[in-house]
């Protein structure tokens, strides 16, 4: 998997998201400004060992691990790059030689190195020397993430003291020689972002990163009083539910506590590999409820969703889209909504690296499920669905050879949200294109396009009167 992303990134070539260096024996001594600038834009892979011109050079197999250790330990030296952020570069063979894959996520503060603010071009990286410019770019920042959102008078007896001293000890149990251990807690606020200075307004305080991740429910109320995460269970009642929990603590907490709620009501299933023995479910379901909680657009009023239903999981929350698509492991682009709270979560090992879990997601659901029939939808509102028993079990013998010619058809001829409106209609009889369209937050106009292709192909029916009918499967 890495040795095909890196040659994926190679064949690329450099431009804003990717940036080759030589590095035979030594860190490049530009290498922090493209780090700063990667921060500062957009993110990006940089490769050491490679030429301009895509020309595998290799890092000395003598000093690559030294090197890495370096990355790291500078990445998190407020003296070498302010404010911190540390990296953690992997070493990948390639070519019978050695490599240093730096992935720099965005990242929603503005990033000195050596006193000097970078930003990213096609071009390269270049110095932002004039006050326009670096306003330009604390501005871009600050509304773009929300996390960032600064309260001066919110104090640390505002926050839980437990459950910062939780999410510290599962840092140093995770990873014992991490630099944050060695912190106190106010520097740990400063480093991670949760306490900051406004150097447009002068303001400094703690965040509404550092609020969702360890507040009091009533200090998150005042900030943020649609703030909720619910947790339901529809197997028997779908009208209503067959079991509830309305969740409005903080994060870490939050996290556990939909983590108890799966394990409540979810069977779990184990899968070697390797010589490890692995919880499918844990694996699926640690990243499908970190994405919800992390990647959320918090000062959306929308309420996340997660339901449990007799056949998938669907979870739902309030999202800035950075592009419109349904994502998969060939098309997706890692790009963090929140990355304080995404940067925080990784290190406590309750996530793991940015644009893995969808990957997770789809290796081990197969081996769960019987079924990758999974669904990211990239738009207003995030929708994951995660199948939880195999596609043919919902179906009556009577419909299986009628089913096996009805897949192949689609395979063959349907794209992916022609697939989807033909599985919600199949699954939920008589609904009209606006219903369609609101439950899967799809825009009407896209379904609309579906459901007259669909019509088409002969695949679907509509039914009953124009106010009150609604579509059908032809095998309905």
């Amino acid at each position: 998997m890495i040795r095909n992303k890196t040659q994926n990134i190679i064949n690329q070539g450099e431009g804003i998201s990717v940036e080759f260096k030589t590095a035979t024996n030594q860190l490049p001594n530009n290498l922090f400004e493209t780090i700063s600038a990667f921060l500062n834009k957009s993110g990006g892979t940089i490769l050491l060992g490679v030429g301009d011109d895509k020309k595998i050079h290799g890092v000395d197999k003598q000093v690559v691990d030294e090197l890495s250790k370096q990355i790291a330990n500078l990445s998190n030296n407020p003296l070498k790059l302010f404010p911190s952020f540390l990296l953690e570069p992997q070493i990948v063979e390639y070519k019978d030689k050695k490599l240093i894959s730096i992935f720099v996520p965005i990242s929603s503060q503005v990033h000195k190195t050596s006193g000097k603010i970078f930003d990213r071009s096609v071009d390269g990286d270049f110095e932002l020397r004039t006050d326009e410019q670096i306003k330009s770019l604390y501005q871009r920042k600050s509304t773009y993430y929300s996390e960032n959102t600064i309260y001066p008078f919110l104090k640390e007896s505002d926050l839980i003291p437990e459950v910062v001293s939780k999410a510290r000890k599962m840092i140093k149990v995770n990873k014992p020689n991490h630099p944050w251990n060695e912190l106190s807690n106010d520097e740990f606020y400063r480093i991670t972002g949760l306490f900051r200075n406004d150097y447009r307004t002068g303001e400094e305080g703690f965040t509404l990163a550092a609020i969702l991740l360890f507040g009091k429910e009533e200090v998150i109320k005042s900030v943020l009083p649609h703030y909720k995460i619910d947790a339901l269970v529809k197997i028997k009642n779908l009208d209503r539910y067959d079991d509830r929990d309305n969740i409005r603590c903080n994060l870490v907490e939050a996290y556990d506590r939909l983590m108890s709620f799966v394990e409540k009501h979810l069977p779990d299933k184990f899968h070697l590999e390797g010589t490890q023995r692995i919880s499918l479910r844990d694996k699926i379901f640690r990243e499908v409820i970190a994405n919800l909680l992390i990647h959320r657009e918090y000062t959306n009023a929308y309420p996340s969703t997660f339901i449990i239903y007799r056949y998938k999981v669907i979870a739902k929350n309030a999202n800035k889209a950075h592009y419109f698509k349904l994502l998969t492991p060939n098309n997706f682009e890692p790009f963090p909504k929140n990355p304080d709270l995404a940067t925080v979560f990784t290190q406590i090992g309750y996530s793991e690296e940015l644009g893995t879990g969808i990957r997770n997601v789809y290796k081990f659901s197969k081996h769960y499920s019987g079924s990758d029939n999974i669904i990211f939808s990239e738009d207003d509102v995030f929708v994951t669905e995660v199948p939880l028993s195999d596609f043919n079990e919902k179906h009556t013998n009577k419909n299986d050879e009628l089913n096996d010619e009805l897949n192949d058809e689609l395979n063959d001829e349907l794209n992916a949200g022609q697939k989807i409106v033909f599985k919600f209609i199949k699954n939920n009889k008589n609904k009209m294109a606006k219903d369609i369209s609101e439950i899967l937050n799809m825009p009407f106009g896209t379904v609309d396009r579906h459901i007259r292709f669909l019509l088409k192909k002969e695949l679907i029916e509509r039914k009953g009167s124009k106010k009150t009918g609604g579509y059908f499967t032809k095998l309905n």
